[in-house]
């Protein structure tokens, strides 16, 4: 378990915060914001749809580029530079956009928004973190509440600027976005530069993991059947930009609930395989009604609008997978999946609009249901590896190191790495071993407490355990600790037995899948290393955190074929023993 902060508002943050969360909001907005305006922009600026639709792939396109610099960028600047870079560059380039007078100079600097974009969505979040004063726990849910608002409001917003002016929904970002702008400089404080510089060339490497290539193409595949029906669907409607406003505000409301709540529960029901499998099956036929039924509006509404909950699982989980199977730093991973799922969404506009043109308009759709299919045969090549990475069976990643120190850097400590600081012993066959699960909090103290006493009482040997969780928000993904203040943790308790005289070992494992995964991956230890009991302290089930999260310890007592002993926080009630069989 990671730390684990107390029932503190996530809504009770500095002024820095804020900041950055309302540019988070207006960036989120972007994606939805230019679709109502699409027809708009074809008529009055005398424009054909594949002209307009080229405002999508000068944007997403840069994007893709883009992802390849953004690491290379902020660790020679710094998070903060970074993202008040990537600011004043979508407030200048919307800005310049709105005042445009041809489509050719929209579709220019809508490629310099990408720019800006790319370069402010590769440090938001981390900077949130960085700055929130409500713990890691309260600036996840502000990030994830920025991420809903954003998405859902795109679309609305940009019906009602777009319905005075074309010129609307740019001018408005442009405003939004310097108060944000403003506001960053003003308020967030300058951050600390990594520890190492990335290379540039590092994100194009870590594609040659097949892990990590064959999500990223699944991912490609997928882009390009979403983006075609982003993109080109507003077309085929004959709605007014009120009306299409409200179609996607509908489809974003869906794309946020769906990957932000539904997501981690469905993977908890059915794994991240199944449910991906399922999902892309769904979105591909949702496509293929829009390919057979392009003529009937009402059908378009509809399918449009349902497609945001497969459109919000897949962008989640996707995300999920890419960082479960990658063996590379976090950073670099997102890098080379951006690169080149970004790659596919940003062709499929434009090349939809010319098929439309040439063929018909069922065409396009066709084509999507079919790279949709294409994105499932992809990651059925993949379906071993992402199973191993979810069970936590990552072969040949235990490492003997008693002389591992707490100053390790995050290149010394590989992700999914099962890490074991082992403890001399004297040879004599023990009973089955206490498991001792910690977090960074206080709650660790009395955990390690009750361990030394039942451990004595056994005369038995411990095994430390602390998992390390990362968070997935749609397509972004943080770890709540660097490894080596991990390792400082489980180090901290070694030294606690090593006084006591009681054997033990240490270990660190990766969670990508929440709290809830983190008490399967507890249980799953336990059963494996045939414990006779799991330690751990009392849950946090009360804090806000848990409200997008199953229950740790109830995921650890369904599980655990042991006795789960909850030691209650000092000053409280006694500790409490629940014990959990499996039949």
């Amino acid at each position: 378990m990671s730390s684990r902060e107390g029932t503190v508002s996530p809504f009770r943050q500095p002024k820095a915060v804020w900041a950055v969360a309302l540019a988070c909001v207006v960036s989120f907005m972007g994606i939805g914001l230019v679709d109502p305006i699409l027809p708009a922009l074809s008529k009055q600026l005398h424009a054909t749809p594949s002209s307009v639709e080229l405002l999508f792939t000068s944007y997403l396109v840069v994007t893709a580029v883009a992802m390849l610099i953004t690491g290379w960028v902020s660790s020679r600047i710094g998070s903060r530079r970074t993202l008040i870079t990537g600011l004043a560059l979508i407030v200048v380039f919307s800005a310049l956009a709105g005042s445009s007078h041809t489509i050719n100079q929209i579709i220019g600097f809508r490629a310099g928004w990408g720019l800006g974009n790319a370069l402010f969505i590769a440090t938001s979040l981390a900077v949130i973190v960085g700055s929130a004063s409500g713990g890691f726990g309260g600036a996840i849910i502000l990030y994830e509440t920025a991420l809903g608002v954003g998405i859902a409001l795109g679309p609305l917003i940009g019906g009602e600027l777009g319905a005075i002016s074309w010129r609307g929904p740019f001018y408005g970002v442009t405003v939004l976005m310097g108060i944000a702008l403003v506001g960053t400089i003003a308020f967030v404080q300058g951050t600390p530069r990594p520890s190492h510089p990335t290379s540039i060339l590092e994100p194009i490497r870590a594609l040659r993991h097949r892990g990590l290539a064959t999500m990223s193409v699944t991912a490609l595949f997928y882009n390009w059947g979403f983006f075609t029906l982003l993109a080109y669907t507003p077309f085929l409607m004959h709605l007014g930009i009120h009306q299409l406003g409200y179609v996607f505000t509908g489809w974003g409301i869906l794309v946020a609930i769906f990957a932000v709540f539904a997501a981690p529960r469905l993977q908890r029901r059915f794994g991240t395989p199944k449910t991906l499998y399922v999902n892309l099956a769904l979105l591909a036929m949702d496509l293929l009604v829009i390919a057979i039924f392009s003529s009937s509006k009402t059908t378009l509404i509809v399918a449009v609008i349902v497609s945001g909950a497969f459109i919000g699982l897949n962008n989640t989980l996707t995300t999920q997978a890419v960082m479960s199977v990658s063996p590379v730093e976090k950073p670099i991973a997102s890098a080379s999946y951006g690169f080149v799922r970004f790659i596919g969404g940003g062709l499929a506009p434009y090349v939809a609009s010319r098929l439309a043109a040439d063929i018909n308009v069922h065409v396009p759709f066709y084509l999507a249901a079919g790279t949709v299919a294409a994105a499932i045969a992809v990651l059925a090549t993949g379906h071993s590896l992402l199973t191993r990475a979810e069970q936590g069976s990552d072969a040949g990643l235990t490492v003997q190191s008693p002389s591992m120190t707490a100053n390790q850097s995050e290149r010394d400590l590989a992700p999914r790495s099962l890490v074991a600081v082992s403890m001399p012993t004297d040879g004599t066959e023990r009973r089955p071993p206490i498991v001792a699960a910690i977090d960074g909090t206080p709650k660790a103290a009395p955990v390690m407490d009750g361990v030394i006493e039942f451990a004595r009482l056994f005369d038995t040997s411990v095994e430390v355990l602390h998992v390390v969780e990362t968070d997935v928000i749609e397509e972004l993904a943080i770890d709540r600790e660097t490894p080596a203040a991990a390792h400082a943790i489980v180090s901290e308790s070694l030294d606690r037995l090593r006084a006591a005289g009681i054997d033990g070992a240490g270990h660190l494992l990766q969670v990508v899948s929440g709290h809830g995964g983190a008490g399967r991956r507890i249980a799953d230890f336990a059963n494996e290393h045939h414990a006779g009991m799991v330690v751990i302290g009392a849950p946090g089930d009360t804090e806000i955190a848990d409200i997008f999260d199953a229950s740790l310890t109830e995921e650890l007592l369904r599980h655990a074929q042991c006795a789960v002993h909850v030691v209650a926080p000092r000053g409280e009630h006694e500790s409490y023993r629940a014990a959990h069989s499996v039949q």
